[in-house]
């Protein structure tokens, strides 16, 4: 677009937003229906546009700052649980094991 006004060639507000909304790609495209359908992109300036471009692309930097802090916080205690789990576990076996090491013993002595 800056070549084509480097050669004389004039835009429209409209125009320019038009441009603008189509260069983003696919992760974009519902904030790129929602201003098509709630502004009027005739009187909407290239500032005011790029202005609620960046406050959503800002928004969805803090809710994946937010989603990778529970993801984290989730492994951590799953890891907690399945360790305790393993070691219950371990302890149910050593116990089962005894316990028949203490009847096959008991049975031997009464022989």
């Amino acid at each position: 677009m800056n070549h084509l006004v480097g050669l004389g060639k004039i835009f429209d507000k409209e125009e320019l937003n038009i441009k603008v909304l189509k260069c983003l790609d696919r992760s974009w495209q519902p904030k790129v229906a929602t201003i098509s359908k709630t502004r009027d992109l005739t009187t909407l300036s290239t500032v005011a546009l790029f202005g609620k471009l960046r406050e959503h692309e800002l928004e969805m930097n803090r809710f994946k700052e937010q989603e990778n802090g529970e993801r984290k916080a989730r492994g951590v205690t799953l890891k907690i649980d399945s360790s305790e789990d393993s070691e219950a576990e371990t302890l149910n076996m050593l116990t089962t094991k005894f316990s028949k090491f203490l009847r096959k013993m008991g049975k031997e002595k009464n022989q």
